[in-house]
């Protein structure tokens, strides 16, 4: 029985890890809709409340062309084909399509499946590590957003307000039914994960005359102080910097970045966030056996 009772577990979960996956990549189709259109949709406020501010008036327009995560539909940059339901199938119809246009054969970008897929093992992790439990929907809705975060900051370098400070009120949030640290931990977190990113970044410009890092990246610091606690915050800035490190090094050796370019720091920052919401407990007491403190 015993035996029996494993074996149903154990096929449960699997089961449960495909649906999470699945959804994952349906969720991913929607993430490259939000990298691609979100910087646009701000640029084009801002664009709007400056010329308020300046008391410039924009000429008088007969129709005004909506533009959010919804309207327009998805088509083709080259040819403006309207993509069709059975052309936007995550994975399946990049593969299809042999990864061009089905119109005018204009190359599709390789970041439309790397996300689906980076999107669905990412829930898949996700729900093997925490089964089916209110960690698991939480760190789903976290993973994915930081997975916007990541790339919107390759592209733009721009950690938007408009996902980091709701993820973070959020954090806040949650943090009053425990599920992955207590409030007080919450709210100390997110109070020293800011001020300490603003303090190394007031005193490198104070030195350097140059901003090493942009406000985005305080608010992701304390965000992931928000939503594991003050307690794992030095542990996401060494995972991030030593990811950052060694991923920079490597971009000016074999890829000759130009090392006046700056290197968006918010990927680090999500992954070893995520690293740590994961596995953060297991490292920290690792660590702690090596050091021979336990």
């Amino acid at each position: 029985m015993d035996a029996l009772a494993t074996l149903f577990q154990a096929q449960n979960s699997v089961f449960f890890i495909a649906i999470v996956a699945m959804f994952g990549l349906i969720v991913g189709s929607f993430l490259n809709v939000v990298i691609h259109r979100l910087p646009i949709m701000l640029e084009n406020t801002w664009r709007h409340e400056c010329e308020e501010f300046l008391g410039l008036t924009s000429p008088p327009q007969e129709t005004s062309t909506r533009f959010d995560l919804i309207f327009p539909d998805s088509h083709c940059p080259s040819c403006q084909h309207p993509i069709r339901a059975y052309e936007n199938i995550p994975v399946v119809s990049y593969v299809l399509l042999g990864g061009k246009c089905s119109q005018c054969k204009a190359p599709i970008s390789l970041r439309y499946p790397l996300i689906e897929i980076t999107s669905a093992l990412v829930s898949s992790i996700v729900a093997w590590k925490f089964g089916p439990s209110w960690q698991t929907a939480c760190a789903l809705c976290l993973s994915w957003c930081l997975i916007c975060l990541s790339a919107i900051d390759i592209d733009r370098r721009l950690l938007p307000d408009a996902i980091v400070l709701p993820l973070l009120w959020l954090g806040l949030i949650i943090s009053l039914l425990d599920i992955f640290t207590d409030s007080r931990s919450s709210i100390i977190g997110a109070v020293i994960g800011y001020v300490s990113l603003w303090s190394v970044f007031k005193f490198f410009k104070m030195v350097t005359g140059k901003e090493g890092m942009g406000y985005g990246d305080f608010k992701l610091l304390a965000l992931f102080g928000a939503w594991l606690g003050w307690q794992s915050l030095l542990l996401v800035l060494l995972l991030s910097s030593l990811v950052g490190s060694f991923i920079g090094v490597a971009m000016i050796a074999l890829c000759k970045h130009d090392r006046s370019v700056p290197i968006p720091f918010g990927p680090y920052l999500s992954a070893a966030g995520w690293i740590a919401m994961l596995w953060g407990d297991g490292i920290t007491a690792w660590y702690f056996r090596l050091a021979g403190i336990q």
